[in-house]
């Protein structure tokens, strides 16, 4: 029997894990863990080495740009893909993206995805980078 993937789902909003869980289930059968700041996402994905990681960009005690720099820094963590989502354009009025982050941080993640999520983008990003 294949083991499940995991994917470590970083948000600070439990509604926005819970809706992304709810995608995930949709596309396949995931062992998804999550975290509720950069900090602790960090930890996590140093000891789960996840198949993905769906970071927000707007959370406490580390953000989601923070973390990401640090996964990229620690070889056994930096080719985990990471999908990034934010709602920094619709609360801020900034457009951001992963070229900017790719300039910014020095890595591009593998997507950059604004809230609101669209299931069907979120999905396909998702199957896309997973290979399935």
């Amino acid at each position: 029997m294949d083991k499940k993937m995991t994917i470590l789902f970083v948000d600070d909003e439990q509604d926005n894990i819970d809706f992304g869980e709810a995608m995930l289930m949709g596309i396949g059968d995931f062992d998804v863990q999550s975290a509720n700041n950069g900090f602790t996402g960090l930890e996590m994905a140093t000891q789960l080495k996840p198949s993905l990681i769906i970071l927000d960009v707007q959370m406490p005690v580390m953000n989601g740009f923070q973390m990401f720099a640090e996964l990229k820094k620690n070889p056994s963590t930096a080719h985990i893909p990471v999908i990034m989502l934010t709602g920094i354009s619709s609360t801020m009025g900034m457009q951001y993206n992963a070229k900017d982050m790719g300039i910014t941080l020095g890595h591009e993640p593998n997507a950059y995805i604004d809230k609101p999520v669209d299931p069907d983008i979120f999905q396909n990003t998702v199957k896309k980078i997973l290979g399935l």
